[in-house]
């Protein structure tokens, strides 16, 4: 990354640990194939061992409960299988909170007439009354629930959802990407039966993910059928030097999370401060700030700002930041995530996410403030001084 540059996206992508790309680099010395019996086999076969215990201890699962795949959505996909029962119940349809990612709000492997979506409160929260009434008296799911929003970093209150849930007979998929290294949790104190994790969310290479089990799931149909690698839980050779560079990136972060967290935090609250007061931020929100979010994490939206703009006003003066927004074939669509929340169009689509990571500094708060300062006087319409109700 350019040192006159800020990179203040952490949630989309983090820089690769020294620690991964020294593990990665070794990997790529190691010639065998980790299905091989021989010496050269067995080195790499020990490589993609030793990173599946990393990863599973990182959430407290066992190394044999942790299946690779090529990314987080391929986890989720994976884990979105018609079929799968713990115990004799068998699910026969799947809920999905309306804030999830889009690997989760796709359904999966799941056909669209047997996807239901599950509210969320204005503050972003899963509405777990409306979870019961979904789950009252019908079928049993398979309920999706990420761990802690991408765009607003609300945590979501999934220990309690997971009563509801198996007392339902249901099954619990928890997509766990954004929490990973930025607070702690434990699969099975989570009640979670299923857990999604990324690699390039912690300091890992981009292209790794994995699946994490929390209870003996059964009816996972594989995506990959090869040559029975994982358990026969996803064919296909290993990606050893990614898979070493995600466990020596867990490695290298956990340890070191509640204190870079508790230094993190204190930054972003400095950050949140500075752009309220920035002249022209009148009627701006930190979105969720209500509620328990990730320490990491502003969401910030003022009326009459458009995000797509602010972005490229931000890129220009050396700072990395991303819009609340999605962009597909060249048009921007509102934030889903604030549309579920009630806020109306103009200020879903005028949301800018900053996130912070280890290497954040006072420095980098400094010149993104600056930035703003100068790019809000232009950006902003001044005649907006409340924010748009929600509909």
């Amino acid at each position: 990354m350019a040192s006159d540059r800020v990179y203040l996206d952490w949630n989309a992508t983090t820089p690769l640990r020294a620690e991964a790309k020294a593990a990665m680099v070794a990997a790529l010395e190691v010639a065998g194939n980790p299905s091989s019996i021989h010496a050269e086999g067995r080195a790499a076969r020990a490589l993609v061992e030793q990173a599946r215990a990393a990863v599973g201890s990182a959430v407290g699962a066992a190394a044999r409960d942790v299946v690779f795949t090529s990314s987080g959505t391929e986890a989720d996909a994976l884990a979105l299988t018609p079929g799968l029962r713990v115990g004799s119940q068998t699910v026969e349809r799947l809920l999905v909170s309306a804030i999830e990612h889009a690997a989760v709000l796709n359904g999966g492997r799941f056909p669209p007439s047997q996807i239901e979506v599950v509210e969320v409160t204005p503050e972003g929260v899963v509405d777990l009354s409306h979870l019961s009434r979904l789950l009252a008296g019908r079928p049993p799911a398979l309920v999706s629930l990420m761990l802690a929003n991408n765009e607003t970093g609300a945590l979501q209150p999934v220990q309690d959802a997971a009563e509801m849930i198996h007392a339902a007979g249901g099954v619990l998929h928890v997509d766990a990407i954004q929490a990973l290294g930025k607070i702690p949790f434990r699969i099975k104190d989570l009640g979670a039966d299923l857990l999604s994790l990324s690699a390039h969310k912690i300091g890992g290479p981009k292209g790794v993910g994995a699946l994490v089990f929390g209870a003996d799931v059964a009816g996972l149909e594989p995506m990959l059928r090869g040559g029975g690698q994982e358990l026969g839980r996803r064919g296909g050779t290993e990606n050893v030097a990614g898979i070493a560079g995600f466990g020596a990136a867990v490695s290298a972060a956990m340890p070191a999370m509640a204190e870079d967290m508790a230094r993190i935090e204190k930054l972003r609250d400095r950050l949140e401060k500075g752009l309220r007061q920035t002249d022209g931020s009148a009627g701006g929100v930190v979105v969720a700030e209500s509620v328990a979010r990730l320490p990491n994490t502003t969401l910030f939206a003022v009326p009459g700002l458009r995000a797509e703009t602010a972005v490229i006003g931000f890129d220009l003066a050396g700072v990395a930041v991303s819009s609340g927004s999605a962009c597909s074939s060249g048009k921007v669509q509102p934030s889903h995530v604030l549309q579920a929340m009630g806020f109306g169009p103009e200020l879903a689509q005028s949301a800018i996410r900053i996130s912070l990571g280890w290497s954040s500094s006072e420095s980098d708060i400094d010149r993104c403030l600056r930035a703003w300062k100068k790019l809000a006087g232009d950006l902003l319409r001044r005649d907006h001084e409340t924010v748009p109700e929600r509909f």
